[in-house]
């Protein structure tokens, strides 16, 4: 059977590529420091969305980072990551990379201000968070309103220690979450 056929069930087999299962969905409705999610269940990979992300200061990014001891404490340096930056002000773009050896995040959740206009809304992706043989990398993807016309942010990042993560917890880079829905989700392997 051609490989593309299997794929797609054209020859009576049906191949599931994985499923997107919901772990959490934590909404922030009032000013909060950070949101931790400690239940990762057992997946390879994983998914966060940040929807309609205020902070409480203006053009600050919400970063990610991961716990080895289930939430007690979380990496603050070590990380490395590699992001590449868009942005429109005024009706004229600028592109702008950025890349760092030892930096306090794994990956950038959003970036907004702090008025009720300028929301951002981004997505991650967690990989061998769980693995201790691996070490736990991040890809993303965020764009927002953060006082400027329009802001874009994709890259990814990875935490260069082989252990098990088993926390995530998402925070702002100063000040503190004014509003936002965050959703954990595991992608089952078929």
């Amino acid at each position: 059977m051609p490989i593309g056929q299997a794929k797609f069930g054209l020859l009576g087999g049906v191949v599931d590529p994985g499923k997107l299962e919901l772990i959490e969905t934590q909404t922030v409705t009032t000013s909060t420091a950070y949101v931790d999610f400690t239940n990762l269940e057992n997946y390879n990979v994983h998914f966060i969305t940040a929807n309609n992300v205020h902070n409480s200061v203006d053009g600050v990014y919400i970063k990610s980072q991961v716990s080895n001891n289930g939430g007690t404490s979380f990496h603050t340096s070590g990380y490395k990551y590699a992001r590449q930056r868009n942005y429109i002000v005024g009706g004229t773009g600028y592109s702008q990379e950025g890349k760092s050896t030892n930096v306090n995040l794994i990956n950038i959740l959003g970036n907004s201000g702090n008025s009720s206009s300028e929301a951002g809304n981004s997505y991650a992706y967690f990989y061998n968070l769980l693995d201790s043989s691996k070490y736990s990398f991040s890809t993303f993807q965020q764009i927002s309103l953060p006082g400027i016309d329009l802001d874009s942010y994709f890259g990814s990042g990875v935490y260069p220690t082989a252990e098990t993560h088993n926390a995530i917890r998402i925070s702002p880079d100063s000040g503190t979450i004014l509003e936002c829905s965050l959703s954990l989700y595991g992608i089952a392997e078929s």
